[in-house]
């Protein structure tokens, strides 16, 4: 018997992990789908990517070119931070354009770096950005904007352009409320937010995740932004884990005692 519990004593590891696994293992759960995005209504563009595994899915308004709003204050700032002077007061006037959407840093900016829209949207190949009269007048869709994070996400993860989404204040420069749209999504870490002047024409959300980065903009208020985001994405898990490891079935062995009976014989005596 010695020899034999020697041999159930190799092989009952393996086995029992085995087992587990296959008791264990669970399904993954399903990333948003197109269909998923369908019945956005056309009023609102939604965009969506999944960056471990590259999934992107948008509605069908994602690469049209909208109002940019205060989202292009964010290819502003990449700008700035990489290619400008690098000064402290340059540095300040790109945080607050993100954190508390400030109009005359933007502005500021604007004057001093008038190429750093255009420049953006070449180098990241953003299509349907273009910088108008003035930063405020920029158009883009959420699609570049989806574009442009998860390549920041992906490659620049330590930018300072992401830690101030990180740390947007919950009011706006200008007293607007920055909690809406795709902030109210779960897992979602960090935001920028745009709005016209009348706080109702039409408005625009974007955010990141740590797997995951999301765009939106409506013809309508915050209100509306918030429930076609939710709509679409609110009951979705956005950050899904990994697939479970497929186990093949254990074979029938004559005479190879149960897992239970392996377990007796290596209990404690």
């Amino acid at each position: 018997m010695p020899a034999l519990r020697r041999i159930f004593t190799r092989t009952a590891v393996p086995i029992v992990g085995i087992a587990m696994a296959l008791v264990c293992a669970a399904p993954a759960q399903a990333l948003p789908t197109p269909g998923d995005l369908s019945d956005v209504p056309a009023r609102t563009s939604l965009s969506y990517e999944h960056l471990p595994t590259g999934t992107y899915v948008g509605s069908a308004e994602d690469n049209s070119a909208r109002p940019g709003l205060s989202t292009v204050k964010l290819y502003m700032a990449d700008y700035v931070v990489r290619f400008g002077d690098g000064s402290p007061r340059d540095l300040d006037l790109a945080a607050r354009m993100i954190q508390v959407s400030d109009d005359g840093a933007a502005s500021t900016l604007d004057n001093k770096y008038p190429q750093a829209i255009s420049a953006t949207a070449a180098e990241y190949g953003l299509t349907s950005t273009s910088r108008g009269g003035f930063w405020g007048s920029s158009s883009t869709s959420t699609a570049d904007t989806v574009r442009f994070l998860a390549a920041k996400k992906r490659t620049d993860p330590a930018s300072p352009v992401l830690a101030w989404m990180n740390t947007a204040a919950p009011v706006a420069r200008d007293g607007m409320v920055q909690d809406w749209g795709t902030q109210q999504l779960a897992g979602v870490t960090g935001s920028k937010w745009g709005w016209a002047d009348d706080r109702s024409s039409v408005v625009a959300s974007a955010s990141i995740g740590d797997d995951f980065v999301v765009a939106s903009n409506t013809y309508g208020p915050s209100s509306t932004n918030t429930d076609d985001v939710l709509g679409a994405l609110g009951g979705i898990e956005l950050t899904a884990p990994p697939a479970a490891v497929s186990v093949p079935n254990l074979p029938v062995i004559p005479g190879l005692p149960s897992v239970e009976e392996l377990l007796q014989m290596l209990a404690p005596r």
